[in-house]
């Protein structure tokens, strides 16, 4: 089974055999498809890059980026969603990934949650991209999977992400602001903010 976003108002489910039979979500643009061979070689250069992980603590190497992905795979296959490779549909170019997936660690004040999060190679930035790929996983979470909240976060300094988290419809309230509990005390990036959104609150 496949999904389609045909609108911003409507998903339609597809079955398999029609067109697109492997495509999770499905935007005027962009494809959030399952995680093949194909796309560890581009993710892997995209995680290499100091420009796209400039608001995580580190880059990778490829063999943390493809232990990553055997970890995203885990996901799906445990709870039947998470984040997904992102192509474009017009030349099927690997752009990076995009989706929700579960927050179970306590450690997270928020936790347990679901996240909508992005990552995209800096090629692609700029072109509404990760907005419209976002909107669609974050449709599929609340119209398909019955969320009742979705949220996102990331480091203060990450104007960008906040950007579109604000495009999105998410609103942060700064009592839930956090220190990251995975970085140093002195990490730079350890303060954090949180965006929140209800599913009656989702402007589709």
């Amino acid at each position: 089974m496949a999904f389609i976003l045909g609108s911003r108002r409507s998903i339609t489910s597809l079955s398999a055999g029609e067109k697109e039979p492997n495509v999770i979500l499905a935007t005027p643009r962009l494809v959030l498809a399952p995680w093949t061979e194909r796309d560890l070689a581009p993710f892997a250069a995209l995680n290499a890059d100091p420009e796209v992980m400039r608001y995580f603590p580190k880059t990778m190497t490829a063999e943390e980026s493809d232990a990553l992905v055997g970890r995203l795979r885990g996901m799906w296959d445990e709870h039947g969603y998470g984040f997904s490779a992102v192509r474009r549909r017009e030349d099927d170019a690997f752009i990076g990934m995009v989706g929700i997936q579960k927050v179970l660690n306590p450690a997270y004040p928020f936790a347990p949650a679901v996240e909508v999060g992005w990552r995209l190679a800096r090629a692609f930035w700029r072109q509404g991209y990760a907005g419209e790929a976002a909107r669609a996983a974050v449709a599929h979470g609340f119209d398909v999977l019955e969320l009742a909240e979705i949220v996102a976060f990331t480091a203060v300094a990450n104007l960008p992400s906040r950007a579109v988290m604000a495009s999105l419809g998410m609103a942060r309230d700064p009592a839930d602001d956090f220190l990251h509990p995975l970085l140093p005390e002195d990490h730079p990036l350890r303060p954090h903010v949180l965006y929140r959104l209800k599913r009656e609150d989702f402007r589709r």
